[in-house]
């Protein structure tokens, strides 16, 4: 008796596929977007590193949310996760806005690690307002970006841009930074 062997099923994956690169990163494609590829081309330079900083300030975020120690750890580690959803959803706006003008946005992790100005945190555990100082740091780091790019963005008639970082970026920077740095004042104690 003979067995034939059926046909391989199309349903099976390529895998180990490799693919030529279609556009380099920092290159802009361009799109009837109604803005000149010289604003195209400036806010995603600018877009880029808010977006580099941006994700190296969650990876802050979750990293000390991890770390949290201490009598306030319950409520760190809540509002330090909660910042950290915060900025996971402004990577993935800023990434797309990178996207909609016609650039490559920043993913790669190490390439962030290249783009970035925040600096490394120590691989081990700090006490905890060094922790929080070193997010108030990074939140400083982006915001100066942040401001000036958006003023300069909104000169180049790049609107969404600018309402962007303003309204997005700014504001929850703005607002977070608020938080944690009323964790870090020493208040008096009330003696009856």
């Amino acid at each position: 008796m003979t067995t034939h062997s059926k046909p391989v099923s199309s349903s099976q994956p390529w895998l180990h596929q490799k693919g030529e690169v279609i556009q380099e990163f920092g290159i802009v494609k361009q799109f009837p977007i109604g803005l000149s590829y010289e604003a195209r081309m400036y806010s995603c330079q600018r877009l880029n590193k808010v977006l580099a900083d941006t994700q190296i300030l969650f990876g802050l975020y979750k990293k000390h949310h991890w770390l949290m120690r201490g009598a306030t750890f319950y409520q760190l580690h809540l509002v330090l996760d909660k910042h950290a959803g915060e900025q996971l959803e402004l990577v993935d706006t800023i990434a797309e806005r990178v996207q909609s003008l016609g650039g490559v946005a920043v993913g790669d992790p190490r390439h962030v690690a290249e783009i970035t100005s925040i600096p490394r945190p120590p691989d081990g555990v700090e006490e905890v307002p060094a922790m929080l100082s070193r997010l108030l740091e990074a939140h400083e780091t982006i915001l100066v970006e942040a401001h000036d790019a958006a003023a300069r963005t909104g000169e180049l008639g790049d609107d969404g841009t600018n309402d962007l970082l303003v309204s997005q970026v700014i504001r929850t920077g703005e607002l977070q930074t608020w938080f944690l740095a009323e964790h870090l004042v020493d208040t008096p104690l009330v003696r009856a």
